[in-house]
């Protein structure tokens, strides 16, 4: 029994989530009702939509303890990439659209984003600092094929030689090597290729249109090549469905050039939770309690506990036995390292039109 009210149900392939839960913030709330004129569990085609947004800032900034950068850049909002278990996904109810099918397949570009950037970049009170993209939403998704948001936004980096670290799980990347390489031998730019499982079936169920494992291995073979520094991001552990495979990630990470390496434990914040256990019912019903109950192991007792220090390592006796077989594998493979701090000395700002030339 779900504990919100659902929106019709929908299995459409190549979508993770199994319904869109009522927005938060709603006075209404619809739920699906057999009037026994159709199948209420018919299955329609979900085409992705897009809406333009024109931002009047693009750098998001941060407080938390948990993360290493205080800023941030998000091309796009909501991801076709379609994780179930993304813990972006309660963001999209701040737009007015659900967290579930909503968050895969109604998404918002923001074209003027480079733009944008290039202003604030200018700004005679700006410090540089490293700026992170990717960590909300994937800024190489599907989409940014035809968009080209994520590209102009580098173009700008590159431009003002500003640090830049990526995190992805798209194998886009590999178009933009012409601007990272450069940066990157600048020391200005590092990249977190995200690796959940290497079981393509998987992969395909939870996170349906994000290239397969192998893809994504090649990919940092790839980058890896062309000079740019990359980190496999083991991230989320599922227990009980992907955990088993942590020390395999990470020696196939490793034999395609990762450097270093990371992990996270499953976080399923707010609608987050009802989505993955609906999930977890359709697509693997002989384990779902087990998966579930581990979860709550980590979380206190509950499918999440949102306390700094604790939500994305979760606490317990699993808990530390993954940090434990994470630290023994690392440092046996070489992959126990901290990739170098990016620079922040080469900051300029470029000369445009109308600028007073210097006498020196």
């Amino acid at each position: 029994m779900n504990d919100y009210p659902l929106r019709p149900r929908h299995a459409t392939p190549g979508r993770a989530a199994v319904n869109n839960p009522d927005i938060r913030f709603d006075r209404f709330h619809l739920q699906a009702v057999d009037d026994g004129w159709g199948d209420v569990d018919a299955a329609p085609v979900l085409r992705t939509q897009t809406t333009d947004e024109t931002p009047r800032t693009i750098i998001s900034r941060n407080t938390s303890p948990d993360l290493s950068f205080d800023r941030s850049i998000n091309p796009y909002r909501g991801c076709e990439h379609g994780c179930i278990y993304c813990f972006a996904r309660p963001s999209h109810a701040y737009l007015g659209l659900s967290p579930g099918l909503d968050f895969e397949t109604r998404l918002i570009a923001r074209p003027d984003a480079p733009a944008v950037l290039a202003r604030e970049l200018r700004a005679p009170s700006y410090k540089p600092k490293m700026i992170a993209i990717g960590t909300n939403t994937d800024a190489y998704q599907p989409i940014e094929r035809d968009r080209g948001i994520m590209r102009g936004i580098l173009q700008v980096l590159q431009d003002f030689r500003h640090p830049v670290g990526i995190v992805t799980k798209g194998c886009l990347i590999e178009r933009d090597i012409d601007i990272l390489a450069p940066m990157a031998a600048d020391g200005l730019v590092r990249v977190g290729v995200s690796v959940t499982t290497l079981d393509p079936h998987i992969s395909r169920a939870m996170e349906p249109r994000v290239p397969a494992p192998a893809a994504r291995l090649r990919t940092i073979r790839r980058l890896v090549a062309a000079g740019i520094p990359v980190r496999v991001m083991v991230s989320p552990i599922i227990p009980a469905l992907t955990d088993h495979e942590l020390e395999a990630i990470l020696v196939a990470a490793k034999e395609a050039g990762a450097t270093a390496a990371s992990s996270i434990v499953l976080r399923l914040p707010r609608e987050v939770s009802g989505l993955f256990r609906d999930w977890l019912e359709c697509t693997f019903p002989d384990r779902a309690a087990r998966i579930m109950g581990r979860v709550r192991e980590l979380h206190g007792g509950r499918d999440y506990d949102p306390a700094f220090g604790k939500r994305m390592r979760g606490e317990g006796p699993w808990a530390a036995l993954m940090r434990r077989r994470f630290k023994v594998c690392t440092e046996k493979i070489g992959l126990a390292n901290d990739l170098p701090p990016l620079r922040t000395d080469l900051f300029r700002r470029p000369p445009q039109s109308g600028d007073q030339l210097s006498l020196l």
